[in-house]
């Protein structure tokens, strides 16, 4: 999340009561897990694991539960609870506002397009034009849309990343980290029935343009999907994975989190991704392989009880 504007540590400091080592003039431009941190973004880090990697990070300021070597440049803001402190800094700048209105005062919506009466439009969305809203969508805070964008009946635009803080001491062991980022879906995108599209937990979830998008679709936080992507029903995919042009994924193929698929990858259905894949191929399975070589294996497999009648007599 970027901030309105830019602001000192000393300021978020205050805020959240941290010890300062660094420059209190230094300006934080905006918060960010550790996926999607860039230069004058914030970022915490609780536990000694991973100290190093989030003071190596592209991230300029570090909330931090220990002092230690930082490089030249950046900073650190010392709390007893940086998780917390972290979720103070967002609930100030983008707090929960209730909305009693089904299509919310603040939302734009251009022109002809068609938003069926039961929808709900959410605070600060915008709509572009000739865009068709089905009943029983749900566009919640802060998603933009582009135009000729279809989204069919049932489905939910912008819902709470599934992430949490985890910690085994501690009485509530799961604490929900608060989502801030966006969902951003570009020009011509269509979007099934009962699909549930999340919101960024700290930066954007993108859908390409173009994209189309089958029934009963889960789309991860802060995935972002390339242009002219085809997903058949049920596919599910989890967080901020990075999914490249033309990639088409059949029924019920399931994705893990944080990895890459190449431009034009083929997954045919009910495989499973749990690592990167090249693209310009097509793939099957669980783990996804090579679809021909993955058939192959299976002819192998099913040979089996033949084989082992002929080796045992």
């Amino acid at each position: 999340m970027q901030f309105p504007a830019p602001v000192s540590l000393r300021w978020v400091a205050d805020l959240i009561g941290a010890r300062l080592i660094g420059d209190p003039n230094a300006q934080a431009t905006g918060i960010n897990e550790i996926h999607k941190v860039e230069p004058g973004d914030l970022v915490f880090v609780d536990h000694p694991k991973y100290y190093d990697k989030c003071i190596q990070s592209a991230a300029s300021f570090i909330i931090i539960n220990k002092e230690t070597d930082v490089p030249e440049g950046k900073a650190l803001l010392v709390v007893e609870q940086p998780f917390d402190a972290y979720c103070k800094i967002v609930e100030h700048f983008m707090p929960f506002r209730p909305s009693s209105l089904p299509i919310s005062d603040s939302a734009v919506i251009g022109q002809g397009t068609y938003v069926h009466p039961s929808a709900i439009i959410g605070n600060h969305v915008h709509i572009g034009k000739d865009c068709i809203i089905h009943p029983q969508v749900t566009i919640l805070d802060h998603v933009i849309i582009g135009d000729r964008v279809i989204i069919q009946a049932g489905t939910v635009i912008g819902s709470d990343a599934f992430y949490y803080n985890t910690k085994k001491n501690r009485e509530v062991w799961y604490k929900k980290m608060p989502s801030c980022g966006r969902v951003i879906i570009e020009d011509d995108v269509e979007i099934g029935a009962s699909c549930t599209i999340d919101r960024g937990v700290s930066h954007d979830t993108i859908i390409g343009q173009g994209t189309k998008m089958d029934n009963m679709i889960h789309i991860g936080h802060d995935t972002v999907i390339g242009k002219n992507c085809l997903f058949a029903a049920q596919v599910g995919i989890a967080g901020a994975v990075h999914i490249e042009d033309g990639v088409t994924l059949w029924g019920q193929v399931g994705v893990s989190k944080t990895l890459r698929i190449g431009a034009n990858a083929v997954v045919l259905a009910q495989s499973g991704i749990p690592g990167n894949l090249e693209g310009g191929k097509s793939y099957f399975g669980s783990p996804a392989d090579d679809a021909r070589e993955k058939m192959k294996e299976l002819v192998w497999v099913k040979r089996i009880p033949e084989i082992w009648k002929k080796v045992m007599g």
